[in-house]
């Protein structure tokens, strides 16, 4: 098991990569869009159609995860998603490139995308024990960090010395990487011939009935599309709300400072691990997450608001983990990619509402206060931090959630009583 877990680190020094990557052109597209429209609703939509397809696509990417082999769909996934920013290059390379086109190019990147995200999840599960899950998800938490701790502060120098261009050839190499490390561990792990012959619609029921069928799983499922919706709040408006007193070279800067705080949970739970509690610290982590978010849109000090980021991206690592444990440990390996990708669709159907809304929120609040984007974002973050903080204290209390934990305890605990068993020598006859 260590050659898999060896496995595992590849893969996931592929996905630290093209998460840097990824978060560069997102920042530098962002900043682009903002600076050309002065509109958070404009830099929110960028961000809802790099995030919709990929979404409505995880259920049948979640299918095919379980039908074919998941290292391959993760190396066109990554490798074609890189379409759609190479388009966006070429457009700059003549001339500004018109909103439209930034439109379409991240579009197209999303769409590919999609293949990528139930099929490493799911490898997680064909690589290591439960065992390691919890230090595994550490490690994945920290590679999506990634992407907000190095990211910025490396866009915001880049763009204080070049242009957004740079940025998107630097994107497009990432692209190599992971596929380079998905096709080394597909060589060395190879694949397990699917005997699903069952229709296609077939199999994305099947996938709903591993996750409906257990009413706790469900729930939490359902409560997590409310966290993401005012999560989602807070990534739209966090930079329009500093570039209205910063530039784009301190916004990077801020950013990787708050980012940090994931950066360093991520480590301790790479090493560590979570053994157990894990409906609690889900809880309490995301309720903690909600005040600092909330305390984040109150002051306009740059010092003060790095704080309260960091302790912000220092929370979401115990409660992303804590939520991947109690998921996966209660869903059949055979189903886990189409489960994956409907757990991924509900869930993170709140970052669509988020995404379409808030934009437009903080720009008629900033229009009725009159203290423009900034205060409307301000405003806005400071109200979904305190929703965020009370639906999260909800979730401890709920008794079917409670139980997932429980009933996982329980099999593990048989689990090991039996291979206890199986080793005692008998007596003979």
């Amino acid at each position: 098991m260590e050659g898999n877990y060896r496995k595992f680190m590849l893969l996931w020094a592929g996905e630290f990569i093209s998460s840097i990557g990824g978060g560069l052109t997102s920042f530098g597209l962002g900043i682009y869009i903002f600076q050309r429209t002065g509109s958070a609703a404009s830099m929110a939509l960028l961000t809802l159609l790099a995030f919709l397809p990929g979404l409505l696509l995880k259920v049948p990417a979640g299918v095919l995860a379980d039908r074919y082999d998941r290292r391959l769909l993760m190396m066109i996934g990554d490798g074609c998603s890189g379409l759609g920013v190479l388009f966006i290059l070429i457009c700059m390379l003549h001339g500004d490139a018109a909103v439209w086109q930034i439109y379409a190019g991240v579009i197209v990147s999303s769409v590919f995308s999609a293949l990528l995200e139930p099929a490493f999840t799911a490898t997680i599960t064909d690589l290591l024990t439960k065992e390691q899950f919890s230090k595994a998800n550490g490690l994945v938490s920290m590679a999506g960090s990634a992407r907000y701790f190095f990211s910025p502060i490396i866009a915001g120098f880049l763009l204080a010395v070049s242009d957004i261009r740079l940025i998107l050839i630097i994107d497009i190499a990432t692209f190599f990487v992971t596929i380079l490390a998905a096709a080394v561990v597909r060589r060395g792990l190879g694949s397990k011939p699917s005997d699903d012959d069952s229709p296609f619609l077939a199999s994305m029921k099947e996938g709903w009935k591993a996750v409906s069928g257990k009413r706790g799983l469900f729930l939490l499922i359902l409560v997590t599309s409310a966290i993401t919706l005012f999560m989602g709040v807070f990534q739209v408006l966090a930079e329009p709300f500093i570039l209205s007193f910063a530039d784009s070279k301190t916004l990077g800067i801020v950013e990787t400072v708050a980012a940090s705080g994931m950066l360093v949970s991520g480590v301790f739970l790479g090493i560590r691990g979570l053994k157990r509690r894990f409906v609690r610290t889900l809880s309490l982590g995301l309720a903690f997450a909600g005040v600092m978010m909330a305390m984040f849109g109150v002051f306009y000090n740059l010092y003060i608001i790095c704080v309260f980021g960091f302790l912000f991206f220092a929370a979401m690592p115990f409660a992303n983990n804590s939520l991947d444990y109690l998921a996966r440990t209660n869903i059949p390996e055979e189903l886990q990619g189409r489960a994956w990708g409907l757990i991924g669709f509900i869930s993170q159907s709140g970052y669509v509402i988020a995404y379409g809304l808030s934009g437009i929120v903080a720009d008629a609040v900033g229009r009725i206060t009159g203290g423009g984007v900034g205060r409307g974002a301000s405003v806005t973050i400071f109200a979904s931090g305190i929703c965020l903080a009370v639906i999260a204290l909800l979730i401890g209390r709920i008794r079917r959630i409670r139980n997932l934990e429980e009933s996982t305890v329980q099999t593990e605990a048989l689990h090991d009583l039996a291979k206890n068993e199986s080793v005692v020598p008998q007596k003979s006859v």
